[in-house]
């Protein structure tokens, strides 16, 4: 019976239930949409978004094989991702610096350092070709093995192990270099030299995690601070001490090509917790006080500057060094003179060495007169001349207030908020935009590993970001196991004194030109929005060219940008033997930001010239 009655109404009602289901779930589907993107405009966006990554390959997100195995992983590449095969270079340019070469410098003045300054290439001079590794060339020594050997066949240069082989800077042992933490002024070894320093300076207690190396040598003194969590910015002139910088960066150690000279030094006032000088042979006493200003406008208030060898050393050596007591003596007078006009108070001296602290304010400070700047930006210096004024303190209220704002032991202060931004110093950045920076970036760090397994591992200890902005991907990166040059180019807003607050390292650049450093000395370039910066100042392929120069072999490279412009970097860099993917956003395919990530073939002198598919 109930067949017979009920039979056609449950036949009319599964059709009309299948219409309804299908009725539902498409208005489900237009509403998801509509609020995906935001505006009600779901099918246009998604129309829109399907146009812009047409022709783009985005892989999934997989994880990727970073590891190092010297072997070419096989890709395939359309035609229209190549439009031009860069050649590789002459064997000669194999350390090619383009602006510290030797023939370029030596057309400029002598007096000031000035010949040992930048002087770049112009654009019709430029080198553009692939500058590849020496033969032999093998991927360095892990890290914290790295700080005391080298491979000989990445740097094959014994002059240092002749020149200074009585002062432990590095010996020669086979196919290796090592390096026993020697150093001029430290012959016990650098271990023992910063345990003297750290009776007085209070290394080790976080308030003292960034600090200015001036003349570093081989960066012996930088190596072993990292061990104690300090970051030590490190630099040497490219001169006839060759390699030293080069040394620095195989080591792992932050360096860069650099001199104390006629040009401000490219860092933001109140940066380094420390500066240090060991046989440095800055000329402290000259110009007027000139260089020790500019120390002391790098210097944060309470900071200490570090002096050890000549001239305090007179007593012992001033008849080697040919001079007289009185002309010795007459020189360490100016620079006390000097020091007490920055405020500077002298701590410790004993033997060799010399320690001041700067005063946390001008309050206190007692200048019958004095050359003050009158410059209302004591962070403008990209090729700014120097000039012999002492950068004045930031106002206080108060005898105890540190000047600029006080910050908290290392590791609080990775995160806290930055008294720059606290003050409400730089533009657009608020406390609540800085907080959001730092969450923003732990996701997209987080999202990087899973495509690189190894980051975050020894296996990229020497890292930049090329477009820091206030330090967030270095912030949640942060480890003992790597470092990170944070890089504002000058042409950004300009936020690197809150990377230096944040307890971090980095430097000013501009992208149209070559880094301050050698080929082969980074395991990892990361950039955000970097190529759409400066995508109306210069040519993308000269900034992929230089990437490829500081890259080790079998480096990696993220970037993160806009479809459009990632496309275009793609097509440069099939032409670089780079391995490349293009990735979704962490939030979906509807985003239209993506992220590239590549690794650079190991290619050394000597390889057949390797063809890229489909040359133009």
């Amino acid at each position: 019976m109930a067949s017979k009655y009920h039979g056609p109404i449950n036949r009319t009602r599964r059709p009309i239930s299948i219409l309804i289901v299908i009725g539902l779930c498409c208005f489900c589907y237009l509403i998801g949409i509509w609020q995906k993107s935001g505006s009600g405009k779901g099918d246009k966006l998604a129309l829109q978004v399907t146009e812009q990554t047409a022709d783009c390959n985005v892989f999934p997100q997989t994880t990727l094989d970073f590891e190092s195995h010297h072997n070419y992983v096989e890709t395939v590449e359309t035609s229209e991702l190549t439009t031009k095969r860069f050649k590789s270079c002459e064997a000669k340019y194999t350390d090619y610096t383009p602006c510290h070469e030797q023939d370029r410098a030596m057309k400029f003045p002598r007096e000031d350092m000035i010949y040992r300054e930048r002087h770049c290439p112009p654009d019709d001079e430029k080198l553009r070709c692939l500058i590849l590794a020496p033969k032999g060339y093998t991927t360095p020594f892990p890290w914290p093995k790295s700080r005391d050997y080298a491979y000989y066949a990445n740097v094959p240069y014994k002059h240092l192990t002749v020149e200074k082989a009585v002062q432990n800077w590095v010996q020669f042992q086979g196919n290796v270099f090592k390096f026993p933490g020697g150093g001029t002024m430290f012959p016990r070894g650098a271990d023992a030299y910063i345990d003297e320093l750290a009776s007085v300076v209070p290394i080790g207690s976080g308030m003292i995690r960034t600090a200015l190396d001036t003349g570093c040598g081989v960066a012996s003194w930088g190596a072993y601070l990292l061990k104690r969590n300090i970051l030590a910015m490190s630099f040497a002139p490219k001169d006839n001490h060759e390699a030293q910088v080069q040394f620095a960066l195989e080591r792992g150690v932050p360096a860069v090509i650099g001199v104390l000279g006629s040009i401000s030094l490219p860092y933001p006032s109140r940066s380094f917790d420390m500066s240090h000088c060991s046989r440095c042979l800055i000329p402290w006493a000259s110009k007027e006080g000139m260089y020790m200003m500019e120390v002391d406008r790098v210097l944060r208030p309470g900071g200490y500057w570090i002096l050890s060898g000549p001239p305090l050393n007179w007593k012992t050596y001033h008849r080697v060094w040919n001079r007289t007591k009185e002309n010795c003596r007459a020189e360490q007078r100016r620079i006390e003179e000097y020091a007490e006009l920055l405020c500077w108070e002298k701590k410790y001296e004993k033997g060799d060495v010399a320690i001041w602290r700067k005063n946390i304010n001008g309050k206190s400070c007692r200048r019958t007169s004095a050359n003050i700047c009158q410059t209302k930006d004591a962070d403008n210096v990209w090729y700014k001349k120097m000039d012999a004024c002492i950068t004045p303190y930031p106002d206080v209220k108060n005898s105890d207030e540190v000047a600029g704002g006080e910050l908290k032991k290392f590791p609080a202060r990775l995160f806290a908020v930055p008294p720059r931004i606290a003050n409400e110093m730089v533009p657009g950045v608020t406390v609540e935009s800085y907080q959001e920076d730092n969450k923003l970036w732990k996701k997209h760090v987080t999202s990087y590993k899973r495509s690189i397994s190894l980051l975050g591992t020894t296996r990229y200890h020497n890292i930049m970001d090329m477009n820091a902005g206030i330090g967030g991907f270095a912030a949640a990166l942060d480890s003992p196991k790597l470092w990170v040059m944070n890089v504002v180019p000058t042409i950004a807003e300009n936020t690197l004194g809150v990377v230096y607050e944040r307890g971090l390292i980095g430097i000013y650049h501009d992208w149209c030109e070559g880094f301050s450093t050698y080929p082969r000395t980074y395991d990892l370039l990361h950039a955000n929005r970097l190529f759409t910066l400066y995508q109306d100042k210069c040519e993308f392929e000269d900034i992929l060219l230089e990437m490829d120069r500081v890259l080790r072999p079998e480096g990696a490279v993220i970037l993160r940008d806009g479809v459009e412009v990632l496309n275009k970097v793609r097509k440069i860099a099939a032409g670089l033997r780079w391995d490349t993917k293009l990735l979704d956003h962490e939030d979906g395919p509807l985003v239209p930001e993506k992220i590239f990530v590549a690794v650079k073939q190991y290619v050394v002198e000597g390889d057949e010239d390797q063809s890229t598919p489909n040359d133009n």
